[in-house]
């Protein structure tokens, strides 16, 4: 790719790298290590002609959810119910009904490779789509709560 100067890299997260839940805080921190080093990717690549997208699906119906993938702990923490037994539950009342069409995610990603200027990160998904936007909002309210004292760090002579 460098040779030629173009390319394109996708590079599979979830939606799981831009915002976490409670019971998927592995999972969706390796998740973040994809987003970080994408971006990392994207800004050293760009120069060189060649496009990173950060594929960033919601739920799809695979086998992600059944035991040959979702490996999950046997013992089970009252403490946790209210949170990562939650994440237990929709695992499992969620395997082959996820939202998301497999074969109409994977079309969305030949088409990303057919732009002049493909994003540097493609949802795929409504449930996807509005978890981002609520994560945008949330951030931007904090942004704008805490800004003065973010702003008060500054050194001063």
């Amino acid at each position: 790719m460098r040779a030629r100067k173009s390319g394109q890299i996708l590079n599979l997260s979830s939606v799981g790298g831009f915002r976490a839940w409670p019971g998927w805080g592995i999972y969706c921190a390796t998740k973040f290590m994809v987003e970080g080093f994408s971006e990392a990717m994207q800004a050293e690549l760009e120069p060189l002609g060649i496009k990173v997208t950060i594929v960033e699906p919601g739920p799809f119906r695979t086998d992600f959810l059944d035991d040959s993938s979702l490996g999950r702990t046997k013992t089970v923490i009252a403490d946790y119910s209210a949170t990562a037994g939650v994440a237990r539950e929709w695992a499992d009342n969620s395997h082959n009904a996820q939202p998301g069409d497999p074969a109409k995610a994977a079309a969305a990603m030949v088409k990303i490779t057919e732009v002049e200027r493909p994003p540097l990160r493609l949802q795929l998904g409504h449930d996807c789509v509005a978890a981002v936007e609520a994560k945008l909002e949330h951030v931007k309210q904090e942004l704008e709560q805490w800004r003065q004292l973010a702003e008060s760090t500054a050194f001063t002579e």
